[in-house]
């Protein structure tokens, strides 16, 4: 098969090659570089916005250190689970307890389902402040509801 010049094809010919190169040149703007130009916007974006949430993290991180240094000795007269679980009900998480148990020397595992998150964080603040009981470690996930997590946290007394 030949390939024949453009000016060689007759009318009908030369409209169909048209048509299709123009299919092509949108199917290529379209379909290819506006959806890899709105990605990479949207990446920058977010990109900016994780920027500025590192600079904020940075900036308060000396507060938070200071503020961990000086807090109080968890109450020695009342076991962890005791502490724990009396905070959970104050702040509203007593039905989303789901299981506590010791993990270590020191330390209690706990397991929250559906809690709200903000009063999650919150409770988790009051431990660390008043109670002198931080966070070693947590694993959460949404429940399914917006705003509400099923968390794993391992605490430990300073």
């Amino acid at each position: 098969m030949a390939i024949r010049s453009f000016a060689s094809l007759n009318e009908r010919e030369r409209r169909i090659v048209m048509i299709g190169g123009i299919c092509i040149v949108l199917l290529f703007v379209f379909g290819v570089w506006l959806p890899l130009d709105r990605s990479v916007a949207h990446a920058r974006v977010q990109l900016a916005a994780k920027q500025a949430d590192l600079v904020w993290m940075r900036g308060v991180t000396p507060e938070l250190q200071a503020a961990g240094a000086g807090s109080t000795a968890p109450n020695s007269q009342q076991s962890m689970l005791v502490v724990v679980d009396r905070a959970a009900r104050e702040a509203g998480l007593g039905k989303a307890l789901t299981s506590s148990e010791p993990s270590g020397a020191g330390g209690l595992q706990v397991r929250l389902e559906k809690a709200p998150f903000d009063v999650l964080v919150a409770w988790l603040a009051r431990l660390s402040e008043q109670d002198g009981i931080r966070v070693d470690s947590a694993t959460m996930d949404a429940s399914g509801q917006a705003g509400m997590v099923n968390a794993g946290i391992v605490l430990h007394t300073r």
